[in-house]
């Protein structure tokens, strides 16, 4: 997994603080920055966490860069609506030899390691033998239709690798760039690095935490799951290591 933080709002604790001012005083647009050094932006941001006066810090969004992640990850990831998207498509990106993410789990057994290995090996070739068996069969049919040689095989192998994907597992390896502000990032934070989430995306969340903090470490000093700044909200089925986990988003 790789994951960059490719952009994100210049100056962000200074804007958040900027817009809560507003909110709390007289002041005009003009004048909404005066006086806001780096403890009075520190002491605005401390003010809305613990208020829970969270829509200010919809004003800062953050882009990020992520590859060697499953499909399987990013049906997660989609979910998290309050979000922009562009991932890497099957429909036109032909996969010679699509790479795969193999969960620890079947990482870690010999058995299970060599028939999950044996089954993406197997589902890329019957993908070129999709894709071959289609192409022929929409090449022949465009050349019939009146279109150019060029024009027959540029869209015969969009049509053949657009089917032919469906044959691709949950495994498949994918690239996709991810925007979102703030707020969206908080909640994204809560529930997915949680313990009780899957592992992969909880790693992704804990690594884009780790790179959310590095920049702006005063907004997001109490972001992470649930139980850091609360009691455990998933009752009877807590992972039971609140105290373990504390420590570890402490000091991330």
């Amino acid at each position: 997994m790789k994951v960059e933080l490719l952009r994100y709002t210049p100056d962000g604790e200074k804007l958040i603080a900027s817009a809560a001012k507003l909110c709390y005083s007289s002041v005009g647009i003009s004048d909404i920055e005066e006086n806001l050094d780096e403890e009075s932006t520190s002491r605005f941001l401390n003010m809305l966490m613990n208020l829970g006066h969270e829509s200010p810090i919809e004003h800062i969004s953050f882009t990020f860069g992520i590859e060697g992640v499953s499909r399987s990850l990013t049906h997660q990831l989609v979910r998290h609506r309050i979000a922009s998207y562009s991932q890497q498509s099957q429909r036109y990106v032909r996969l010679e030899q699509f790479d795969y993410i193999i969960p620890p789990s079947i990482e870690e057994n010999e058995e299970a390691k060599k028939i999950f290995v044996e089954a993406m090996e197997k589902d890329q070739e019957y993908y070129n033998r999709l894709t071959e068996i289609l192409f022929n069969e929409n090449y022949r049919r465009m050349i019939e239709e009146g279109l150019t040689e060029k024009e027959a095989k540029l869209k015969a192998e969009k049509e053949a690798i657009e089917d032919a994907r469906y044959v691709f597992p949950n495994a498949c390896e994918t690239k996709i760039v991810v925007t979102m502000n703030a707020r969206s990032l908080f909640h994204f934070f809560n529930v997915r690095c949680c313990l009780r989430a899957q592992w992969e995306i909880r790693a992704l969340a804990t690594e884009m935490l780790r790179l959310v903090k590095g920049v702006y470490p005063t907004l997001f000093k109490k972001a992470g799951p649930s139980c850091i700044s609360g009691p455990c909200p998933e009752g009877s089925m807590t992972c039971g290591k609140i105290t373990e986990v504390r420590e570890k988003f402490k000091n991330l």
